[in-house]
């Protein structure tokens, strides 16, 4: 039997307008050439769940990092950190993207890097993957699961979160790979259909996936909303994604 072992930390690091947040970086022993990938959570927070994720990725063959984009909030947990901002309107876009970049700039200086590096979101991270795919740089390959919001009404918009992501389409610097249940409502199949429409008309790369008998967050282990078809054959998409893309 081949050796096989991951280490997972928490580090430190420079995220938005130079903020120090933290951030769970997971991979594997023994690699000298990994591709890297970046984890958005979910809006429930930088939480056990998320950073199973990373592992995931790491078990995998990847260097993953999972920002705590919810860092600034200071609760004492991630629920009640998801809470503060709910209230307050959402997560900013400009800081969260801030973060983002400094997590993919963190990830291009480990030494056992191979060069490239993926973005992957679920829920709210899913938009925000969208988003990052579009406005950041050094993104090689981005994963959108079920994010809500990417298409939003002009009422929709707030301070916050000015622009919806679909209008910086044209923008998009990489591949993309979608994967939706159809019993969702944000998104929902309608505005995957506008998504795909709007990757059309600019010419861009991606694959779309929508699942039968799932809806939002059906990727979630831990809650009712776990569709373990959509789940499994989901991951083996994102595998074969990520492996044609970033290996």
């Amino acid at each position: 039997m081949s050796y096989e072992a991951l280490f997972a930390e928490t580090v430190l690091m420079r995220g938005h307008q130079g903020d120090q947040i933290d951030a769970y970086l997971a991979r594997p022993v023994g690699l000298t050439a990994a591709p890297g990938v970046v984890v958005i959570h979910h809006m429930p927070g930088w939480d056990g769940p998320t950073k199973e994720i990373a592992r995931r990725f790491a078990h995998h063959g990847y260097a993953a990092i999972s920002p705590n984009l919810h860092f600034r909030e200071g609760k004492a947990t991630p629920q009640e950190n998801s809470a503060s901002i709910r209230a307050a309107g959402g997560m900013p876009d400009d800081r969260t993207m801030g973060d983002v970049q400094a997590a993919v700039d963190y990830l291009r200086t480990l030494p056992y890097l191979n060069g490239r590096v993926g973005i992957i979101g679920y829920c709210s991270g899913g938009r925000q993957s969208y988003l990052a795919a579009c406005t950041l740089r050094g993104i090689d390959a981005a994963v959108d699961c079920y994010g809500g919001g990417v298409v939003a009404k002009a009422e929709e918009l707030t301070p916050r979160q000015p622009v919806a992501p679909i209008d910086f389409t044209r923008d998009l610097q990489c591949p993309l790979l979608g994967l939706f249940g159809v019993e969702d409502t944000r998104p929902s199949p309608e505005d995957t259909v506008k998504t795909r429409d709007a990757l059309d008309k600019f010419g861009k790369s991606y694959e779309f996936h929508t699942y039968d008998n799932a809806g939002h967050a059906f990727f979630a282990v831990d809650r009712p909303q776990y569709r373990q078809a959509a789940a499994i054959d989901g991951w083996d998409k994102v595998f074969t994604f990520f492996g044609k893309h970033l290996r």
